[in-house]
This record gives structure tokens, sequence and C-alpha cells, in this order.
């Protein structure tokens, strides 16, 4: 393999006259990922599959690489099994129908089932904090909120089995919410917030002040959590959303079903968490990998 990455590095510099510093970028980065399939025990470039590209660039995006990164190693990976098509080293482009970089750019970081309850288990639910917190968590989790909606929710927006949102474009929708996030709203306002009595008791998530919480709040609370879970990955209120759409994905959930949920606007914006589903693309790679 290391053969044909200096076979293309020769072809690109006297055929397409890129720079020398573009040629050794996309020299190391096929070169990096060669060593991720050799580790794998991949050792012939015509047992690389379609999936061990996604598995490669996902381990990218696990090690926190920046997006730009990403996004150039899967534009030389493309080019490269263009090159090997065309001097007729492998029969088929198995890169060709993976998405563009664009796409990879926008992949944000999802927790496991497993993470989540991790997360869910820090808040003192005794505690107003607590109580609180975990209702935000849940009711994120539950319905994929943006923050900014969150933030905004009255009381009344709540109810037995739904939440109320106005989103972008003060466009307003209606979610389905599961019991156990109106469970914890329940405990937080019967328990807790009956404590408060404030101009802004309107707003259901209140600060200890009685304000109306923010966002940073929010964001601070949740990297909290995570660092007391043991979660190492960089994680902020949109995780949760991102792995709200992606865990629905992950049990045949209705991609327009989640779009609408989501608030999105366009189905390509929902349509990038396909993308996401690691169970998926791990059981494509143990369905179609030859040496497995």
């Amino acid at each position: 393999m290391d053969t044909h990455i200096k076979d293309f590095c020769l072809y690109i510099a006297s055929e397409k006259g890129l720079s020398l510093n573009t040629i050794e970028a996309y020299q190391r980065d096929l070169f990096a990922f060669i060593n991720y399939l050799k580790s794998k025990n991949i050792d012939q470039i015509v047992d690389v599959k379609q999936e061990s590209i996604i598995n490669y660039l996902a381990s990218m995006k696990q090690k926190n690489y920046a997006t730009s990164s990403i996004a150039r190693a899967l534009i030389a990976i493309k080019v490269f099994f263009r090159f090997l098509k065309r001097e007729r080293i492998l029969d088929q482009n198995i890169a060709i129908y993976i998405d563009s970089p664009k796409l990879w750019q926008l992949i944000p970081e999802v927790l496991t089932t497993t993470e989540v309850e991790r997360l869910f288990a820090q808040p003192d639910k005794n505690t107003y904090i607590g109580s609180r917190d975990l209702a935000i968590l849940e009711v994120i989790y539950a319905s994929g909120l943006r923050v900014s909606e969150l933030c905004s929710l009255k009381i009344y927006d709540i109810g037995d089995t739904f939440v109320k949102v106005l989103g972008k474009g003060r466009k307003e929708r209606i979610i389905p919410v599961g019991k156990k996030a109106i469970a914890a709203v329940d405990h937080y306002l019967l328990f807790y917030r009956c404590n408060y009595d404030s101009e802004t008791l309107e707003f259901l998530f209140l600060s200890e002040r009685g304000k109306p919480i923010n966002r940073i709040s929010v964001w601070k609370m949740i990297k909290g959590y995570a660092k007391k879970a043991g979660i190492c990955k960089n994680i902020s209120p949109h995780t949760l959303r991102h792995s709200f759409a992606t865990h629905l994905l992950d049990n045949d959930a209705d991609l327009r079903v989640i779009q609408e949920m989501m608030g999105h606007a366009c189905i390509s914006s929902t349509d990038r968490y396909l993308h996401m589903s690691r169970a998926k693309v791990q059981d494509a790679f143990y369905n179609f990998h030859p040496k497995l």
C-alpha cells in the first residue's frame, strides 16, 4: 500500500500541478490512514472497504481532531481511491459514495446510552439545584431542544405528554416528551420551585436567585456533571440534542419525524444524523468486512 501512495503522489505532482505543501499534506494523511488499516490487520488495498474509511474518520473524531483535519483526510482518501480506480489497481472506487467533507465537518459528539445514564446519575434530586438540573437534562434529551429554547420555556409550555416550543423564526412546534422527563419536571416544581416567589416565576427553569436560567449556566452545569461522571468527551447542551436524534435513529425512528421534532427547516440538516449512528456503522463493519 505504501507503493500506491508514492505512485499517487508522483501522479498529482506531475499531472495535477499541486503545490509541494499540498502534496506533502496528502501524503501525511494517506500514510496515517494506511497505518490505521494496518492496525486493523488490513494489509492489502483490495481488502479496504467503505466501512473501513468511515471507521477511520470516526476514530479521528473520537480523538478530537479538528474538523478541518478530518475534512482534508477525507478529500485525500477520495482522490486516492479515484486514482486507484483510474489506474485499474482496483475494480471500483469504494470512496465515491462517502459524503463530502462538509458533512464530516458538521458531525458533533454523541453520548452512548450508558454515558447518558451516568450523566443523569450525577445531580442530587433531593436539592433545589439538583432537581432543577436533572429536569433540564431529562427535557433536553427527551425532546432534542436547543439550549436557547430550553431557557425560554414557561411553566405552562410543559404538558402531561408534550412540550411546546417557540423555535427559530418564531415557529411553534409541539414535541412529545417521555414520562421520565415529565416526572423530573414535576419533582422539581412540586418540591423545590414552590419556594420561589419571583416576578419571573412564569419561566420554568430559574437560577438560585430566581431569575431565568441562561445558556452559559446550562453549559457549565453539563460540563461539571460530565466531569463527575468520568465522561471525557467534549460535551455541551447541544451534545444531548445530538444524542437525542442519533438514539432515535438507532431505534428506527422516521427521519421526517425527527426533522419536525428538532425544528429543522431542511431535511438535509437532519440527514447528517444518519451518518452519526455508531452502532449502525459498527454493524455494517462487522457484517461486511472480509477479515472478521
